[in-house]
């Protein structure tokens, strides 16, 4: 049986970062997030490809086209369902940092893509953000400092 360790407080030695269950299901729901925007990415992309009708026909971009778009959409789905599986996999520090790089250039173009399909692009980029919010939230305990039960008290704290 495990003993729970206090928020903020270094796990016992020999313990990953798997073993906390908030960092653990923040990763988790981070890389299923990448996986559903890789997804949803994927079908964009093959759906601008193949001159679908479901987008604005008169759409105007800044430059580029649908087709042009749709490519950049499907290249983009593929990094995000690479970095999903580094995330859910491998558990790796890489690959969170690489989820955040691409769902960033997901939001940009996504941006760009808001002529065509103004309320699935505008979906998409609040989806990105949140997963960001859930890579970038959890520090790995031991690699960004000390914990907090190791830091100093504040001056004029308890003594």
């Amino acid at each position: 049986m495990t003993a729970a360790v206090p928020h903020g407080a270094a796990p016992p030695a020999g313990a990953s970062a798997t073993d906390d269950p908030v960092g653990s299901g923040l990763l988790t729901f981070a890389g299923v997030l990448l996986v559903l925007v890789g997804a949803l990415n994927a079908l964009d992309g093959i759906s601008a490809i193949a001159g679908s009708h479901v987008f604005i026909g008169d759409a105007h971009f800044v430059f580029g086209d649908l087709l042009a778009w749709g490519w950049v959409m499907l290249v983009l789905a593929v990094a995000q369902l690479g970095a999903a599986y580094g995330v859910l996999a491998l558990r790796a520090q890489w690959a969170r940092w690489a989820g955040v790089v691409v769902l960033v250039l997901n939001a940009f173009a996504q941006m760009s893509f808001v002529p065509s399909y103004p309320v699935w692009s505008l979906t998409i980029i609040a989806i990105d953000v949140v997963a960001i919010y859930a890579l970038t939230a959890y520090a790995t305990p031991g690699r960004w400092g000390p914990a907090r039960s190791e830091q100093p008290p504040a001056p004029g704290g308890d003594t």
